[in-house]
């Protein structure tokens, strides 16, 4: 049987014809049962570097490194069943130059099974995606707040107020969606434009921060539901509060522990006659 046969995991290409028709719906996935548990629900699953911030309680996505995407990759795909899966390319993986991220590129793919890689940058990184995706390696960029550029931004905000701002993110979704990705993010950025740039561009738009006007709407798992609370950003919506359940499970269990209540009979073993 051909591969084609067997496929049966949404595709980049599947995806990108998706662009102006139901909204897509992604999600960020880290462990392979979070993506058992998100697989059903969502047409793309995110491998992002989010994970940095979400897992490992850095400050920002910066310290995240190629073996922890691969490693957090092979997770997710051992628990997916129909999502496209896509994986972040962390800082540092593909910006020296176009054939290192070919090089890092690949071993994302072959190491995980992943369907494509995302990587931040506007029209400087067109080139750079363009080489990427006429060999092979499907591409989702990722314009607007770039949280790899969160030193030279001047921290985590929403842009496209200003004339500049409003012009460079014009030209960068003009440049992303003529290097040959399939799609691109579209994080923190002020509705209008949001709204403009998903209307011009001929690939799907998922927007985070951005306008129920794109294509599909990415958000991190964590944050909907209640996992992670360090920060809520303005552009996330609660759907439960399992952080707090969370604590308060333990905090039953921990009394029943000290009070000798657990485990009961029924929790051990007899001795077989």
């Amino acid at each position: 049987m051909s591969a084609a046969g067997i496929q049966k995991r949404l595709t980049p290409a599947r995806i990108s014809a998706m662009k102006g028709g139901k909204p897509i719906v992604c999600l960020t996935a880290y462990t392979t049962p979070m993506a058992r548990l998100l697989d059903e629900h969502c047409d793309l699953l995110l491998v992002g570097d989010s994970l940095g911030m979400v897992l490992y309680g850095m400050e920002s996505t910066i310290g995240v490194t190629l073996d922890m995407m691969i490693a957090h990759g092979k997770a997710v795909m051992r628990g997916v069943g129909k999502a496209c899966v896509v994986v972040d390319m962390p800082f540092g993986s593909y910006q020296e130059s176009k054939e290192v991220a070919f090089r890092n590129a690949v071993r994302i793919l072959q190491e995980t099974g992943c369907d494509a890689v995302k990587l931040e940058g506007g029209e400087e990184m067109a080139e750079t995606i363009a080489f990427l995706t006429k060999r092979g390696i499907p591409v989702m960029g990722h314009i607007g707040l770039m949280p790899q550029q969160v030193h030279t931004a001047g921290g985590y905000r929403s842009v496209g107020h200003s004339e500049h701002e409003t012009s460079k993110i014009r030209r960068d979704a003009h440049a992303i969606g003529g290097s040959g990705a399939f799609a691109v993010v579209i994080e923190g950025t002020v509705e209008p434009l949001a709204r403009e740039v998903t209307a011009a561009m001929h690939i799907p738009t998922i927007g985070i921060g951005a306008s129920s006007a794109c294509d599909g709407q990415v958000l991190v798992s964590d944050d909907i539901l209640g996992l992670f609370n360090d920060f809520t950003p303005r552009f996330v919506k609660r759907y439960d509060e399992l952080g707090k359940r969370i604590s308060a499970a333990a905090a039953a269990y921990a009394e029943e522990v000290r009070s000798r209540q657990f485990p009961a009979a029924e929790h051990t073993f007899k001795r077989r006659s």
